[in-house]
């Protein structure tokens, strides 16, 4: 909160109970306006000058550095002082000023008791204050550390997304350039647009899903490129694509790891990858039949970041079911765009 505000506030909270305070006392028809003003109002401003001493010295002093025994030393010093001063100017104010009614000697234990008891309060008020203060401002700062951490994540989740894909691709354009393939060419052309749109579409937290769902094509095309004429995939997209974002590259390793993996050059089981869009829902469903023998010795690290990715960007937002068998492998993610 800026400084100007800060002042705001306090001001109006100190006019509003003092004022509070005030039209409560004058309801006592035995009070004069003149009583109202010289000792209510002036004790006010002492009783408030004890808050803001406490709350901008002794607590920033003492308290602030944990020097807990200085602190309630002090708080008591003033506290003693405060009540002494208050009886003085008090005795002092209806002795010499002009105007005040008669009262009878003002007896030093009562009014000091009584006293204290009201410098307590606003004490009390201060401490109150100034630990809400820290508490908002450790909670501020707490969520900043967090922010910055999942900043730090994603943004290290993301960049293991490049490596693992190019790698990945590098090997299928391998590949065709060791069978000396005509479509080579084509399929540098492909990883060109691929690579292009991770440099420089993805940046966003969002992108348009619309391209998403291009890139993934460009993926798949690669893919076939590299099988060839075998190549069996369907990949069916159904619902209204225009005007929805999704966090970019969430797909990706789902799909890699289709082809990986799975069996795409029988007609019989092709890989199958259906996404469907209602309104701002996204179903995903992926299928494919499994190489019995092929499996990545490097670790998962693709599924691994994706489902990382949709815990942080996605929570309570989707829901991701996979069924893993000796054949087939399954993929099922209901997402809240």
């Amino acid at each position: 909160m800026k400084k100007g505000w800060q002042i705001f506030w306090h001001v109006l909270f100190w006019g509003c109970l003092v004022s509070l305070f005030i039209f409560i006392v004058s309801s006592n028809s035995k009070v004069t306006t003149v009583d109202i003003l010289v000792t209510i109002g002036f004790f006010s401003c002492l009783n408030i000058g004890l808050f803001y001493f406490n709350y901008l010295v002794l607590i920033p002093a003492y308290l602030d550095k944990n020097n807990y025994r200085k602190y309630a030393l002090a708080v008591v010093l003033t506290i003693i002082l405060a009540g002494v001063v208050k009886y003085g100017v008090r005795v002092l104010i209806y002795r010499y000023w002009p105007g005040l009614p008669d009262s009878e000697p003002l007896r030093f234990w009562p009014y000091f008791v009584s006293s204290l008891f009201a410098s307590v309060i606003f004490i009390t008020l201060s401490i109150t204050l100034q630990f809400t203060t820290d508490w908002f401002q450790n909670e501020r700062v707490q969520r900043d550390l967090e922010n910055q951490r999942l900043t730090a994540e994603l943004a290290l989740l993301k960049s293991q997304i490049n490596p693992h894909f190019l790698f990945n691709s590098l090997n299928s354009i391998y590949s065709l350039a060791y069978q000396r393939a005509d479509n080579t060419p084509e399929a540098i052309l492909k990883l060109s647009e691929i690579m292009r749109y991770m440099l420089y579409e993805c940046n966003d937290n969002k992108v348009d899903l619309t391209k998403e769902l291009q890139y993934l094509q460009n993926y798949i095309d690669l893919q076939k490129i590299r099988l060839g004429k075998t190549a069996c995939v369907d990949f069916v997209i159904t619902g209204e694509v225009n005007n929805q974002r999704i966090v970019p590259l969430l797909l990706i390793a789902f799909i890699e790891n289709a082809f990986k993996h799975g069996i795409a050059n029988n007609a019989a089981t092709p890989i199958q990858l259906k996404i469907a869009i209602e309104n701002n829902r996204l179903d995903f469903f992926m299928q494919n039949k499994k190489h019995v023998h092929n499996r990545d010795a490097a670790g998962g690290i693709g599924l691994n970041n994706v489902k990382r990715r949709l815990n942080l960007l996605y929570p309570n937002q989707y829901q991701l079911k996979v069924n893993d068998t000796v054949d087939t492998y399954t993929c099922e993610l209901s997402l809240i765009l």
